[in-house]
């Protein structure tokens, strides 16, 4: 029997105080590709534009040629936007920078 990965409890800042458990390793490997993605630039990125520089700093054996990639991604969004790590900018589309 394969062992069950430990999971984490992540918040969302559309629904607040409704929390979701999720794999700690996918949820890490997603914050830390997301957080890097959007260190190295100087101005906002909109969700498109961070998948598309995150997606080579993801480890193919979790997220095999960037499988559920979008899914995590937004995901960890909106838990790190709810944790006051990202930001969100008013614009269309979206555009995310760290706070």
């Amino acid at each position: 029997m394969a062992m069950e990965r430990e999971k984490i409890e992540i918040q969302n800042i559309v629904s607040p105080g409704h929390v979701t458990r999720v794999d700690k390793v996918k949820y890490d490997a997603m914050k830390d590709a997301l957080l890097a993605a959007l260190s190295r630039e100087q101005s906002a990125l909109t969700v498109a534009e961070a998948k598309q520089k995150l997606l080579p700093l993801l480890p193919d054996d979790l997220f095999p040629g960037g499988a559920k990639a979008g899914w995590w991604l937004k995901a960890v969004q909106l838990d790190l936007e709810a944790k006051d790590v990202l930001r969100r900018e008013n614009t269309k589309p979206l555009r995310l920078r760290l706070a």
